[in-house]
């Protein structure tokens, strides 16, 4: 079973979309600064939908002129397999709303090798987070695994991350950091993915969830003990790491008090 997480530790409610986006800036900005401060690096790792709409006041006065841009890294949790200017590409959707309107260094940003399949785009991903452990960007946990400064995550209607969908085998994969899914219930199917083991990895996992249309799986994954694969989203809990969720009060439901 996986356990129903506690609102008191790990959920932040916000009146509107708003004030959640402002929350959300402050805490990346704290983070980027100490993170910064104690590698010379901040290693951020963004997923695709509406999450990065919440970002948008990271790009703007206040906040962006406090951040060093200069040594953000920034990868991907996990993307769709089609080229980096198509619709679907959550690529595009950072570049077009968060990426092109602050000064991260180009090649400071890690999309997929859009010319490869899926299977060949998931290794070369995997090979691309390796050489950043090698060339001291990226951390490593006590069990080896890439160990990322913050990884920002959605929630599916279904309670799927990344593209790990409810009870589909991917959820069970242990060893492989990227993994190749080819069947994904939510097109286009083909897709590239970051495991559970390398996501509670991470030093920080924030989840951003607003709208009613929320609200029911935010209730589950806070009030329910639920068998282990059945909702993805309530399977993160970084091993030595901070969970928080950014929530509005309509996604918080009986949780925002």
């Amino acid at each position: 079973m996986a356990p129903k997480l506690d609102p008191s530790l790990h959920l932040k409610a916000f009146d509107d979309g708003g004030k959640l986006a402002e929350g959300l800036a402050d805490h990346i900005s704290k983070l980027s600064a100490a993170s910064i401060e104690r590698k010379g690096a901040f290693t951020v790792v963004l997923s695709g939908g509406s999450l990065v709409s919440a970002l948008t006041k990271l790009a703007q006065a206040p906040v962006v002129d406090q951040i060093d841009w200069s040594r953000w890294h920034v990868f991907w949790v996990d993307e769709r397999v089609v080229r980096k200017d198509d619709p679907d590409s959550s690529y595009k959707l950072a570049h077009d709303l968060f990426l092109s309107k602050v000064t991260i260094p180009v090649s400071q940003v890690y999309s997929i090798n859009d010319a490869l399949d899926a299977e060949a785009a998931a290794d070369d991903y995997q090979a691309l987070i390796a050489h950043s452990i090698q060339t001291g960007i990226l951390d490593t946990s006590q069990q080896g695994l890439p160990r990322f400064d913050l990884i920002l995550l959605g929630m599916g209607p279904d309670g799927h991350i990344a593209s790990l969908f409810p009870n589909h085998p991917l959820i069970q994969e242990r060893q492989r950091w990227v993994c190749s899914i080819a069947d994904s219930p939510k097109p286009p199917p083909q897709r590239i993915t970051m495991t559970l083991p390398v996501i509670n990895a991470a030093a920080n996992v924030v989840f951003v969830a607003s709208g009613a249309s929320k609200a029911e799986m935010v209730a589950r994954v806070f009030g329910e003990e639920l068998p282990a694969g059945e909702l993805p989203a309530q399977m993160i809990l970084p091993h030595d790491g901070n969970l928080v969720w950014y929530v509005d009060r309509a996604a918080a439901g009986q949780h925002g008090c």
